[in-house]
């Protein structure tokens, strides 16, 4: 995928076509970005191999949020929509959004919001929140992207919460280029919305703040006059994506960013054979494929348990897979899954292992 221009570079141009893309819709790009039909990008550049990088700076954007700065030496480029992995002090790994500037070398900059484990956190967030301050030292793998910003010549951008952590780039880069765009930002309140301020200061009134505790849940109705030609971004929970998904007129889907993997489990039972080890396990309904393997091959890696990490992928030999991830690309999952939340599609898989 071509690599967007700097924001300053962008910013530049934006003053000459703004006027012109505005008094005439155009399905021609602003700036390098994909086509409609171009794959999901996966890994950039070098973004396989581990990097160490320094806790350099530590804000609160919102209530229950804390963003850190992160600075290395020869950092990949990124686009909006990228995350990075992040291997915590316990050595948890934990995805979270690039919510800064594309154009900034070497800083990335990411936002969490604490998740208390009653609330369905598994002790993430707490890490970020509790450990990871000025001066630490951690290791991060990325970026990468599967929520990319594509050509358009106008955007609606939905977001909830922390779920405007990919899309703030994207805003900006709209926003740089000339593009039309609107935001509808939704939170508890306006004290738990990251970034509200400095949106509503770019965007004015294209931002609607949606506060549950002043006026209930978003009114989404505006959806099905948008043309054809306007792309629909949203990130949030699976009830707000699930609305805008309903909102859209028929044949038309919102380009979606989720904070969790579909269910590992479900489903019928099948066999898992071990091609290496010579051994064929059995994976009840209601279990994983690494629950189901663990047992047998002592060692095997494995991390997040949902789908997002890639600690547990394995090579996959023969048979059809129901991919259940949000991280592989559809190249990589030609021959490959990640085994904490994928299954099997018929009756038999065959794996490396």
């Amino acid at each position: 995928m071509p690599r967007f221009a700097t924001v300053a570079l962008v910013a530049g141009a934006a003053l000459l076509v703004r006027r012109a893309v505005r008094s005439r819709m155009t399905s021609a790009p602003l700036w390098p970005m994909p086509s409609l039909e171009t794959p999901v990008s996966g890994y950039g550049r070098g973004a396989t191999v581990p990097r160490r990088v320094l806790v350099t700076g530590r804000s609160v954007p919102a209530e229950g949020v804390v963003e850190l700065r992160l600075e290395g030496e020869r950092l990949p480029s990124w686009e909006p929509g990228a995350h990075i992995d992040v291997v915590l002090p316990s050595g948890q790994v934990r995805q979270y959004s690039l919510c800064g500037d594309p154009g900034q070398p070497d800083v990335y900059r990411i936002a969490a919001r604490l998740v208390e484990e009653e609330r369905g956190g598994r002790g993430g967030s707490r890490e970020v929140h509790e450990q990871l301050h000025e001066g630490i030292e951690i290791e991060i793998r990325g970026p990468r992207n599967r929520f990319p910003l594509l050509a358009a010549p106008a955007y609606v951008f939905v977001a909830g919460g922390i779920g405007i952590t990919p899309v703030l780039p994207m805003v900006r880069a709209a926003e740089a280029a000339g593009a039309d765009w609107r935001l509808v930002l939704c939170g508890r309140s306006r004290a738990t919305i990251p970034y509200l301020a400095d949106l509503v200061r770019l965007g004015g009134d294209r931002v609607t703040v949606v506060a549950e505790d002043e006026s209930g849940y978003p009114d989404l109705s505006f959806l099905a006059q948008t043309p054809a030609e306007t792309l629909v971004y949203c990130c949030g929970p699976d009830g707000l994506m699930d609305a805008v998904s309903a909102a859209l007129p028929e044949g038309r889907t919102p380009r979606l960013e989720r904070f969790s993997a579909l269910a590992p489990a479900g489903g019928t039972p099948f066999e898992v054979e071990l091609r290496r080890s010579g051994r064929t396990v059995a994976v009840a309904a209601g279990q994983s494929v690494l629950e189901a393997v663990r047992p047998e091959v002592p060692g095997l890696m494995y991390s997040c348990t949902q789908g997002f990490c890639g600690t547990c992928r394995q090579t996959v030999l023969a048979g059809e897979v129901d991919h259940r991830d949000e991280l592989l690309t559809d190249a990589e999952r030609a021959g490959s899954m990640l085994i904490c939340v994928s299954r099997c599609a018929g009756g038999k898989l065959v794996l490396d292992l």
